[in-house]
This record gives C-alpha cells, sequence and structure tokens, in this order.
C-alpha cells in the first residue's frame, strides 16, 4: 500500500501565541513533519506573533529545539530542517495594541492563502479578529483556527461566536478539536457508511450499549488553576466526547460535506435528553502516598470541581431510542486511554444452552494510544469435548495491518492545520455545534452546583469512583476494562 500525500497551495499561516506550549509541542514539530513529507509548498511562510520580545534567529532557534523535543523519529530523521527553518518568521506583537502589527503585514504575501492560528486564549479571540479586519490582513479568502476553550458556558460562547462573526463569516472560522484529527475517529465514518456489514446493524434493534472511555493517567499538573474553574465536564465531555458521540451516533449525510456532516452532528446534538442525577457519578482523585490529591494540585482544599466524570446519556430519536450511551472520562486512572465500545445484542435464541453464558459481539474502536478496531466474533474453542463457546478478536491494530505506513499517519494536528489550509471544514465545529453542546451541558453543571454535590474521591490508578461502576452494574452491564 502507497500512501499518498496531496499537496497544498502555497501559503502564509500566522501563529498568534506562536511562542507558547502548544506551538512548540504540536503546531510547530507538526507543521515540520508535512514539510519533510512533500506536502508544504517550499515557498510556504510561517510567521510566529507572541508578546516576547524575540527576532527570526531566536524563534528558528526555539522552533529547532521545539523539534528536536517534540518532532518524534520521522521528523528527526528528515535533513529538510534548515529548509523548514528558512520558511520562519517571528514578529513581536501587542494583542490589544498596534504594536507589531505593520511588521506583520509587511511580512505576508498576496495572492496565497492567508491562515491566523489563534493560539491564544479566548480572552484575546476578539482583539485579534478585529485587528486583522483594520489592518486589512485578512481579505474574504483568509481563515482563522480558535482553540478550545471556546467559551465556558452558553452565553459565553454566543457571545465569542458573535464577536468574530463581526469580522469573519462562518466558513471562514475553523474552531479545532484535536480529537476530530485522529486517524480512527475519521474511520469511524469510514466503518459505518463504507461497509454494508455494520450500517443495518447500527440502532437500537441490534445495539445493546454503547461505552466512550477517555481515560488519563496524569493528574492536572501545572493546569490547576485553569482546570479548577472547569472540571472534565467543560474540559472533556462538552468537545471531545460530545464530537465521538456525534460521529458514532450521528444518521448518514447525504455526502461527505462539510455542512453535510456538521448538520448531522447537530441534530444527535440537540437529540440528547437532560440527564437525572442518579445518571451522574462525579469523582475527584485522593492522595496516594506522596502523589498530590486533586485539592492538593488545584490548590483548592474545598473545591467540589471533578477530574472524574461517568454519565448515562439517551438520545430522542428513532434510531437510538432505548439504547443507552454511557460516557466516561477522568485523570490519575489506571492507563491511558480512548475507546468507544459498541455492545451488539445477544443472539435472539442461543442453541447452544444456557450453560456457555453470554457472548456478544463486540467492536472496540482504539483511538489512543495504539490505534485500531477490533471485533470480537465467537467461536468454537478448539479441541474435543463438545461445544465450548469463546469470544476471539478480529484484530485491524493499525500498526500490524497497515506497517511501516502506520508509522506515517499524520498527528492530529497536522492533518487538521492542513485542512485549514485546503478550506475544508469536515472536521471543526460550526458555531451552532457549539451553542447546542453548552445548552446541554449548562443545565447538568447548574443541577450538582445548585445542590451541592461533592465528588466522590477514587484511589489513583483505578478506574475511578466505586460508584461509576454501579452505575453500569445497576442496568446489569459492566465497564469495559481501561487498557494501555
Amino acid at each position: 500500500m502507497v500512501s499518498r500525500v496531496i499537496p497544498v497551495d502555497d501559503f502564509d499561516l500566522v501563529i498568534f501565541g506562536g511562542t507558547g506550549d502548544l506551538a512548540r509541542r504540536k503546531i510547530l514539530p507538526g507543521l515540520f513533519r508535512r514539510f519533510c513529507s512533500g506536502q508544504m509548498p517550499k515557498d510556504a511562510r510561517i510567521i510566529g506573533a507572541a508578546r516576547s520580545d524575540m527576532d527570526d534567529a531566536g524563534f528558528r532557534q526555539m522552533v529547532r529545539d521545539a523539534i528536536a523535543e517534540f518532532g518524534g523519529k520521522n521528523a528527526t530523521e528528515c535533513d529538510e530542517l534548515d529548509a523548514f527553518l528558512a520558511a520562519l518568521h517571528y514578529v513581536t506583537i501587542d494583542a490589544r495594541g498596534e504594536g507589531g502589527w505593520s511588521e506583520l503585514a509587511g511580512k505576508m504575501r498576496s495572492g496565497v492563502v492567508r491562515a491566523f492560528y489563534f493560539s491564544v486564549g479566548p480572552g484575546l479571540f476578539g482583539d485579534l479578529a478585529q485587528r486583522l479586519k483594520t489592518h486589512n490582513l485578512a481579505d474574504d479568502d483568509s481563515r482563522i483556527v480558535v482553540e478550545k476553550p471556546f467559551g465556558r458556558d452558553l452565553a459565553s460562547a454566543k457571545a465569542l461566536n458573535k464577536d468574530l462573526a463581526t469580522y469573519f463569516d462562518e466558513s471562514q472560522i475553523y474552531r479545532i478539536d484535536h480529537y476530530l484529527g485522529k486517524e480512527t475517529v475519521q474511520n469511524l465514518m469510514a466503518v459505518r457508511f463504507g461497509n454494508v456489514l455494520f450500517e443495518p446493524l447500527w440502532n437500537s434493534q441490534y445495539v445493546d450499549h454503547i461505552q466512550i472511555t477517555v481515560a488519563e493517567t496524569v493528574g492536572v499538573g501545572g493546569r490547576g488553576g485553569y482546570y479548577d474553574k472547569s472540571g472534565a465536564m467543560r474540559d472533556m465531555v462538552q468537545n471531545h466526547l460530545m464530537q465521538l458521540l456525534c460521529l458514532i451516533a450521528m444518521e448518514p449525510p447525504s455526502k461527505f460535506d462539510p455542512d453535510a456532516v456538521r448538520d448531522e452532528k447537530l441534530k444527535v446534538i440537540r437529540a440528547l435528553d437532560p440527564v437525572d442525577s442518579h445518571h451522574i457519578v462525579r469523582g475527584q482523585y485522593a492522595a496516594d502516598g506522596d502523589k498530590n490529591s486533586y485539592r492538593d494540585d488545584v490548590e483548592n482544599p474545598k473545591s467540589f470541581v471533578e477530574s472524574f466524570i461517568a454519565m448515562k446519556v439517551h438520545l430522542s430519536n428513532w434510531r437510538w431510542a432505548g439504547t443507552p450511551f454511557y460516557l466516561r472520562t477522568g485523570k490519575c486512572m489506571k492507563a491511558r486511554s480512548s475507546e468507544i465500545t459498541v455492545v451488539f445484542k445477544d443472539a435472539p435464541h442461543s442453541i447452544f444452552g444456557a450453560d456457555e453464558g453470554r457472548h456478544r459481539n463486540v467492536l472496540s474502536i482504539q483511538l489512543q494510544p495504539n490505534e485500531g478496531m477490533t471485533l470480537d466474533v465467537t467461536i468454537k474453542e478448539p479441541g474435543p469435548g463438545g461445544m465450548r463457546l469463546v469470544d476471539v478478536p478480529l484484530d485491524m491494530t493499525f500498526a500490524d495491518a497497515l506497517g511501516p505506513e502506520a508509522e506515517d499517519v499524520p498527528d492530529a494536528y497536522e492533518r487538521l492545520i492542513m485542512d485549514v489550509i485546503r478550506g475544508n471544514q469536515t472536521l471543526f465545529m460550526r458555531g451552532d455545534e457549539v451553542e447546542a453542546a453548552w445548552a446541554w451541558t449548562d443545565p447538568l453543571i447548574e443541577g450538582w452546583q445548585a445542590r451541592n454535590d461533592v465528588p466522590k474521591p477514587y484511589e489513583q490508578g483505578s478506574n475511578g469512583p466505586e460508584d461509576a461502576l454501579m452505575l453500569m452494574h445497576r442496568d446489569g452491564r459492566r465497564w469495559r476494562e481501561i487498557k494501555g
């Protein structure tokens, strides 16, 4: 199998917050990998813009160091580093003032795609959008990329959408969620809509339930100040898990087109039922020896903010009526794992007798760390002694199925930035999607705040609070084991 790399048009990309952590860890090393693959035009320009007092040479040295630290094996083996660094420029800029904007204009070219990545806090989105327009840096074909968090509730999300819409059309705004750039996430659509095997079974008649788990082994670390104002619900469920739920539950779009896909995702969010309080479990990781508790990490001994959340949700539509979706995410968990599991119902009648127990087909879609899919099927256990049944996986781990090419699968940020240059919004959130997600999320948060709910403590390195296990056990179901 030969991997196809499709070049993009020539572009100038300005990264506001170009000296920040996200730019160093993900954006710039990812762009270098795309440069090495031949996907980036050799004349493309990447311009870092931030408050730091730095020149082109200093920025290039910073990026050289970042690539050495975060670029990965393929990047360090590429001999194009000097050519890539030559494409880099830097401007010291004042996002809320006039400093640096004329210099930025002087570094940009006409006749190429212009993209602006807002790798900054949402409080600067409006200021940057305004200055791009007032200084004539952005035209009707320019694109802006905005990072999460896109608001912290419905009111703030609407305000951000309004600010951006003052200066840019919706077709120019790319709200990025890196989960949607993962290879396996995109394969959800290929598996569902490209195979007659699955789509006829993808409904409440055949699916018993669906689990979505995003588990992390790390705590909040240096993000304590931010995290204690957000929690797992705002930080993960409202965006990442919501997007995964949309892709797994949406109706087939009429075509693989940005608005057609996003129309169907929006229908899923609007079909979500309110969630009863007894279908929500919130937790905080406890201290463990010399490891801090959540409250220690956020320096708030009275914090009621969750580092873990599990919930049971339902969709009010024909396809999924009666089929529960179980969502779970947390920090300091047993292993780092992101997985979507589709558990199909039992066969309507077993000819093998009750002694053989329950055997179900289970489709497991592993998003990280080992991207791939497995489908559990029931077969006869080899050997004499009667008909003994056993479940075995049909395994399509990317590393095994694709061989060395699996190592060349682009990082999520690489793919998404190239989609920005192409003008393809399929994997980006639309404004009404974001607002619909907050409209569902806000009442849940307001509910537990009004009740003064205290998150349940859970051991670090575990599967979360015991109450989360009971959330499934009450329904006669079990969570999938969290495996790295």
